[in-house]
């Protein structure tokens, strides 16, 4: 019942943690229709860029923390007809998306620090999802706005409530004896 793939690439730099590339991405692409939300925890995403593009990314997804140049990098995600994505860490401001806006199809709030599945939720992410909203509202975009980070049957609704579009949920997901039940409930808020 869910409605994309949500891909955590780690490069063991940016986050602590080492995933998988885009080998992986191009074997998954005939197994599913769905979209596949690729976010790269990278610290230079801009180098593989066209390989994710190829490997059959719809949304490629780069941390406004990284070392690459974010409008020549989300330019050519845009070029390569791919929706470009934005994520913000905890500790970076809502204002960090803000020149991009227009550019971007979705922006994505972490609501735990990236790399590591099984935290946390932030609650005080909440207000952060808000001024983005208020944000995209006010200039008339219609940029997603995506959470990931501790999303389950409870977190889920505040963030729907603050403006959330889309909740990325892993590990209550992955632990649930019944994980269409936990999309089910997620759906219907």
């Amino acid at each position: 019942g869910a409605d994309m793939v949500h891909l955590d690439v780690m490069d063991g730099v940016f986050v602590p943690n080492l995933s998988f590339g885009p080998p992986v991405i191009e074997r998954i692409r005939p197994l599913t229709s769905m979209t596949l939300d690729v976010h790269l925890m990278m610290q230079y995403p801009d180098r593989l860029i066209p390989a994710f593009a190829k490997a059959g990314a719809d949304i490629i997804n780069i941390h406004a923390e990284c070392a690459s140049p974010l409008g020549d990098t989300l330019e050519e995600i845009r070029k390569l007809g791919k929706k470009a994505a934005l994520t913000l860490k905890p500790a970076t401001p809502a204002e960090a998306a803000f020149p991009w806006l227009d550019k971007l199809a979705m922006v994505l709030v972490m609501t735990v620090e990236p790399g590591f599945g099984g935290q946390k939720f932030m609650a005080d992410m909440l207000p952060k999802i808000a001024a983005l909203r208020s944000e995209c509202r006010r200039r008339g975009l219609d940029t997603a706005i995506e959470v990931d980070g501790g999303i389950n049957t409870e977190t889920g609704p505040l963030c729907i409530a603050a403006g959330v579009d889309w909740l990325v949920a892993g590990s209550s997901l992955f632990h649930a004896m019944d994980p269409a039940a936990v999309v089910n409930v997620l759906h219907s808020k």
